[in-house]
């Protein structure tokens, strides 16, 4: 199999820079009177439900999928595969996924905006050629690749340059941890997403875009919303902001009569937006799950801070303002969210080496289990103590009898028929992390009665990943999209 390239078209774009239109570009009519279009959420993240995206598109009419991969963390994880093989890098899953759905998404009109890319998205685009090269299709699909967010290769020349991308909490300078940084991403907004949908692109496949513009960015597409249109982009992030979770907006990990919601096959949401910004989240008939106004106003919280100022690359929006109001049958209007201009500054997410971990288990049977637990938690630091070994942290919980609640779960009942004993330890010595997953079996026959349960061998050494958020001056961050026809 073969990938040549016909048609292929290259832009470089300064998301820092760029004026609004003069003249508003033509929207793409959608499915329907025009006047509506859908973006479904089929990924909230690497590791989501892979049947979700397939019954979006094939179970009702939509305009775009929506798949999100990526967290903070999932980058430092694509860099580490990329670092072992070149070729890696990327959510491989996207991939197989792409390739079981490209005819019905090429017959449905359906058009795919992923950051499926990570630190790979050029070596993610080369797969999809080699998983299409043998289909027979009614045309070529065509794949656009964003790049310009890694900023590894830049990082010495822009501390030079007086960067010093200070953590957003602690103010450190960037300098203090350079020589363990594993990977840098500028978070990039809705500007390179509309040049690729400019350029007719089936596909998107993007580095570390920010989560929302997955969603906003087709809209500003298909609706010609201007640049500053504030108000309109920040119904955008909140449609954005519902979507980014796949199914915690559609009955999943809700707290609101979980008993109720069948889940066996759940209907992932989908946002059907008007030009003016108010959109009602929905999902397809006949799927499981539920859009209520529950649902919606839970994952609106989920991972929000000061509500009135959540930022994106392209508008700060206050969901303070943001109206609900119920429709029944499992449709939610979103409605008067207010926006402000954007900042100057990019997000940056940096991981970086910070020592090591590992975690180890025990479970013990009644009677007395939580004093089993506890008896066996002091003699293995006891243990630890005697080899002279010293760590950053030594974490004891006691799963089963309120370790999850933390203190205030209050005393815990002493007549457990099990409890399981995890104690997981931290040091920048990985010859200590090590030590400590050696002295873990052995409290199995030199121990406390009754452990059960132990399975896997001993705990796994990890490298432990650190996130240190930063700002940077948004004109030093270029995006670039390329997109090209797959041929055979």
């Amino acid at each position: 199999m073969t990938e040549s390239v016909m048609d292929s078209g290259t832009a470089v774009l300064d998301v820092a820079t760029a004026e609004p239109e003069e003249k508003p570009l033509p929207a793409r009519v959608g499915p329907g009177d025009g006047r509506t279009v859908r973006v479904a959420s089929g990924q909230g993240f690497w590791g989501d439900w892979q049947e979700a995206p397939k019954l979006q598109v094939r179970h009702g009419a939509i305009d775009y999928l929506m798949l999100d991969y990526l967290a903070e963390i999932t980058m430092s994880i694509m860099q580490k595969q990329r670092d072992r093989n070149p070729e890696a890098g990327y959510a491989r899953d996207f991939v197989p996924l792409m390739e079981d759905l490209i005819e019905d998404l090429i017959a449905g009109d359906v058009r795919v905006v992923s950051n499926a890319g990570g630190v790979n998205p050029e070596g993610c685009r080369t797969e999809l050629g080699f998983a299409f090269a043998d289909k027979s299709l009614s045309r070529r699909p065509r794949v656009a690749v964003i790049t310009g967010d890694d900023l590894m290769d830049s990082l010495d020349d822009l501390i030079a340059a007086g960067h010093e991308l200070r953590h957003m909490e602690t103010g450190a300078p960037l300098s203090t941890v350079r020589g363990r940084v594993a990977a840098a991403n500028a978070y990039l907004g809705a500007e390179p997403i509309i040049e690729a949908l400019r350029q007719e692109a089936d596909i998107v496949v993007a580095g570390r875009s920010t989560d929302t513009a997955l969603t906003y960015a087709p809209l500003m597409h298909e609706f010609s919303w201007r640049k500053n249109d504030w108000d309109r982009l920040a119904h955008g992030v909140v449609a954005g902001h519902i979507n980014e979770c796949g199914c915690q907006a559609s009955g999943g990990n809700s707290l609101v009569d979980w008993r109720e919601i069948d889940l066996t096959l759940p209907g992932y949401p989908i946002i059907e937006a008007e030009e003016d910004g108010s959109f009602v989240v929905t999902k397809h008939p006949g799927l499981g799950g539920r859009v209520s106004w529950s649902t919606v106003a839970e994952q609106l919280l989920y991972e929000l801070g000061d509500p009135r100022d959540y930022i994106t690359p392209d508008v700060i929006a206050d969901f303070s303002t943001v109206q609900l109001r119920d429709l029944g049958g499992d449709r939610v209007r979103v409605a008067g969210v207010a926006g402000r201009p954007r900042t100057d500054k990019l997000k940056v997410s940096i991981a970086y080496h910070d020592g090591y971990k590992a975690t180890g288990s025990l479970t013990y049977a009644w009677p007395d289990a939580v004093d089993k637990a506890r008896r066996a938690d002091e003699i293995l630091r006891g243990r630890l103590a005697h080899l002279g070994l010293e760590f950053d942290e030594i974490r004891t919980e006691f799963v089963g009898a309120g370790a999850c609640h933390g203190p205030l779960a209050g005393a815990p009942p002493e007549d457990l028929p099990e409890v399981t004993l995890r104690v997981g330890v931290r040091s920048p010595d990985r010859h200590a992390v090590g030590r400590f997953s050696r002295e873990i079996a052995p409290l199995i026959l030199a121990g406390p009665p009754t452990v059960t349960g132990f399975a896997g061998g001993r705990p796994r050494v990890q490298e432990v990943v650190a996130y240190w958020p930063a700002l940077i001056d948004r004109e030093v961050v270029e995006a670039r999209v390329n997109v090209e026809t797959i041929e055979l």
